[in-house]
């Protein structure tokens, strides 16, 4: 290519204003500007997008055919674009069998190692390499199939309360209406007592009431309301053990997974200890290690292992796989991920984690020519880990490739090149390339709202560190790297807690706290807004991951805990922040009140997608239809029958000042605050949404589309919306990921009201500007993993900013210097 820029012409995709651009190849080019603005629609949505398009046009016909129904990107032309590779932080669905070891590929040749150059017991036949996987029939343990824990039941985890009798559901595992009765009632055909209390039965019939392999079919008489048929039918018995592993096996559905999960207990498998493989892979040895040890190891601490074979002289299997191994290491050990373990599974690893373990493994690759577009590789990462990420970056760069990196972290923006600045605002008020150019031109864009923080002039205005009302303190904490740790929270301010990447703070936060609190509240008397099913809590280790404590004091003084996540609000297009946050229904009442709508007895239920009677049958009311591709991975397709509308043509005649349903779930935040101005219950809902920043989101956009950041917010958002009582608890972790300095403003606005109106809020936060505005600071470290774990400083920002131990200590203290506030 003689030309050495991308030349855009004419990009429409999403709020972009028919945008033409020139992009200079071999270059770190940061794009810029507030969220919604447009700079991921230009760099994913379009360049992304048009290159990968390019590369599905030499795929088989019928891939392609299928490909084309997605769409390609609304660009009239661009030039000068070379193959991409996306390293985004969205997450596939990894299963509890994904790791560390398998995402970066480094266990197979840890595995190739343990083959070719393992010591073998005297006698033992050499295996291949798939005899060391715990994800294969070769070298999967036979009793746990490789998972290395075993789910079990017991009389106390079925039947948590004995006092009850069956039909008083002293069996809470089996499942609730109809079926539930059926199996009570099969137990009276029996001849067994459904009134006497659990603990008064027999334990022999206790034990075959919940454990029994046998499933008898007996004629039931069941009793029936008065007035009501009751006809005998023929019921067959499974026991409670039988269904509840029958679920958790078999049931396509989460929610009922999830449910039956709860009843079964998770421990080590009683024949390879957790260790997933069979003993003849657990027989070999490598520096007298099995290769499940070496797995577990920090891979900081497997690298020191595997460097002195590495730097033999000789050609040998051993030395040529280790330096492949130790050169891989070090490069993830470099972006500050040194603290994970190869068998660390990928559901407990945060998005930028994963997202950095995908960038190591394109740096080994040998690529070059290749355009690198990267969603902020920079979130989850501490200053002194963005240092080291900037260095892989060049690396990258000077290997002759192109680095395209939407990025709201400043500290990586001066580093840029090149700077390409979308806005001046978000949604329909963005969608404009402001400045493209080097960083320096930025400095006379007056429109651009990414200026003020690269290029900041004033410090930001004094503020008094506010006094705490009390404490709560944990004692003795132990989980992960917390080891004996004790732990003091200031209530009523606002606390940050900082570390380098695996130093603790989220264990320590979102789990060793959360649980405290949860379990001194009970269940009945905590509001919490994570998202059903959380991923890593679900894949982590189970019952016995949870904390130790040797004592906790101040708890008392909690009323309630909100616990605020980047987990997506659905999976599916079907859900949005319409529903989410419950305006929807609001909305639904307005049009079944309309003239013409009770003319024709609709009631609110006919405005819901989700129901028969109103939604388009042709994708079930989700606007999409899902598209499965062969071979790669499955996406989703505006609908053609209702093109996205999600309703059936009936429901669209029905109008509130001549919009239709569609037509309001197609507005903006902003735009639907105007409309519905005088709807109390929209409008409380919109104006929240408003105050966190996100007027520029459609109330129909599928949750699918939006960021951890903005779902997080509208978590935030459907919170700020309810009368608060007592004192609440806000727990974050890190709530400005995916935040433009702008937008974070607005909504520290919002964390600090909070705490204004007497409740407590703690989140974990990388962003020193967050940092230097709180009112307590807790520090934790030095390094990752079992290099971390402790409290090196605590105070004040000041006072931790002259902490001599702290690696956040000079970054902190840069920060209240300087004017920059990121």
């Amino acid at each position: 290519m003689t030309d050495s820029y991308v030349r855009v012409r004419g990009a429409r995709e999403h709020n972009l204003r028919s945008v033409d651009v020139d992009i200079p190849r071999d270059a770190l080019v940061a794009f810029t500007g507030v969220s919604g603005s447009g700079k991921s629609s230009l760099a994913f949505g379009t360049l992304y997008a048009e290159a990968q398009r390019r590369y599905f046009e030499s795929v088989a016909p019928y891939a392609r055919r299928l490909i084309h129904q997605v769409g390609a990107p609304k660009v009239e032309d661009i030039t000068g674009l070379p193959p991409a590779v996306a390293l985004e932080q969205r997450r596939s669905a990894p299963t509890s069998r994904s790791s560390v070891g398998t995402v970066t590929t480094l266990s197979n040749t840890l595995r190739m190692l343990f083959s070719r150059a393992g010591d073998y017991p005297p006698g033992a036949p050499r295996l291949d390499s798939d005899a060391f996987s715990p994800n294969t029939a070769a070298g999967a343990c036979p009793e746990c199939h490789g998972l290395g824990t075993v789910h079990r039941v017991t009389e106390e985890s079925l039947v948590p309360d004995p006092s009850l009798s069956l039909r008083e559901g002293a069996i809470a595992a089996w499942p609730g209406a109809w079926q539930g009765k059926n199996l009570r009632d099969i137990l009276g055909a029996l001849g067994y007592d459904l009134d006497l209390p659990w603990r008064e039965l027999p334990q022999a019939d206790r034990d075959w009431i919940l454990f029994t392999d046998e499933q008898p079919v007996v004629t039931v008489h069941p009793v029936r309301d008065v007035g009501r048929i009751q006809r005998p039918y023929k019921g067959q018995y499974m026991s409670a053990r039988r269904y509840v592993l029958h679920t958790f096996a078999d049931s396509k559905s989460e929610t009922l997974r999830g449910r039956v999960q709860g009843f079964m207990v998770a421990e080590p498998c009683p024949v390879c200890f957790g260790r997933r493989l069979r003993p003849e892979a657990l027989a070999v040895t490598f520096e007298g290690h099995d290769i499940a040890t070496l797995a577990g190891r920090p891979l900081s601490a497997l690298e020191q292992l595997l460097r002195p074979t590495a730097r033999r002289a000789d050609d040998g299997a051993a030395p040529t796989l280790a330096r492949d191994l130790v050169a891989r290491i070090e490069v993830l050990t470099e972006l500050g991920l040194g603290y994970l373990s190869m068998d660390r599974p990928a559901p407990t690893l945060s998005s930028g984690e994963l997202q950095r373990l995908r960038l190591a493994t394109q740096l080994r690759s040998g690529l070059f020519g290749v355009v690198y577009v990267l969603d902020e590789p920079s979130a989850g990462l501490h200053p002194a880990d963005t240092e080291s990420l900037l260095t892989v970056l060049g690396r990258l760069k000077e290997a002759g490739n192109s680095l395209f990196v939407v990025e709201h972290d400043m500290a990586v923006v001066r580093r840029a090149d090149w700077i390409v600045d979308v806005g001046p605002r978000a949604g329909e008020h963005g969608g404009q390339v402001l400045h493209s150019g080097p960083v320096a031109g930025l400095a006379d864009t007056d429109a651009s709202a990414t200026r003020r923080f690269l290029f900041a002039t004033e410090p930001p205005p004094a503020r008094t560190v506010r006094r705490p009302a009390g404490a709560l303190t944990l004692r003795g904490i132990t989980l992960h790297n917390l080891r004996g740790l004790d732990a003091t929270f200031p209530l009523g301010v606002f606390t940050a807690v900082t570390g380098v990447s695996g130093s603790g703070k989220s264990t320590l936060v979102t789990r060793v706290l959360a649980d405290a609190v949860r379990e001194h509240l009970g269940t009945g008397d905590e509001r919490q807004t994570t998202a059903a099913g959380d991923d890593a809590e679900a894949a982590g280790a189970g019952p016995d991951a949870r904390a130790e404590l040797t004592g906790a004091e101040g708890l008392e003084a909690i009323d309630r805990l909100v616990r605020v996540d980047q987990k997506p609000i659905g999976r599916t297009p079907r859900s949005n922040l319409a529903t989410y946050t419950g305006l929807f229904d609001a909305v639904r009442k307005v049009f079944a009140a309309t003239d013409e709508a009770r003319a024709r007895g609709y009631t609110a239920g006919r405005f819901s997608f989700n129901v028969a009677a109103g939604r388009c049958e042709t994708c079930q009311g989700e606007g999409f239809v899902a598209v499965e591709l062969l071979f790669l991975p499955g996406t989703y397709a505006p609908c053609s029958t209702c093109h996205g509308a999600r309703y059936r043509p009936e429901t669209l005649q029905i109008t509130y000042r001549d919009r239709t349903v569609a037509d309001v779930l197609a507005m903006t935040v902003d735009e639907a605050a105007g409309f519905l101005a005088d709807v109390p219950a929209a409008a409380r809902s919109l104006r929240t949404l408003q105050d966190v920043g996100l007027g520029y989101l459609r109330l129909g956009q599928p949750a699918t589309e939006l960021s951890g950041g903005e779902a997080q917010r509208i978590k935030l958002a459907s919170e700020l919306q309810r009368t608060r009582r007592g004192h609440t608890l806000y727990l974050l972790d890190e709530p400005t990921t995916g935040l433009h300095p702008a937008d974070t403003e607005v909504l520290l606005h919002q964390l600090h009201g909070l705490v204004d109106a007497g409740h407590t809020v703690v989140v974990v936060e990388h962003d020193m500007g967050v940092v230097a505005g709180a009112d307590h600071v807790i520090d934790l470290g030095p390094g990752g993993g079992a290099d971390g774990g402790r409290i090196v400083a605590t105070g004040t920002p000041a006072e931790v900013a002259a902490a001599p131990d702290s690696r956040t200590a000079p970054y902190l203290a840069r920060q209240r210097a300087r004017p920059e506030a990121s």
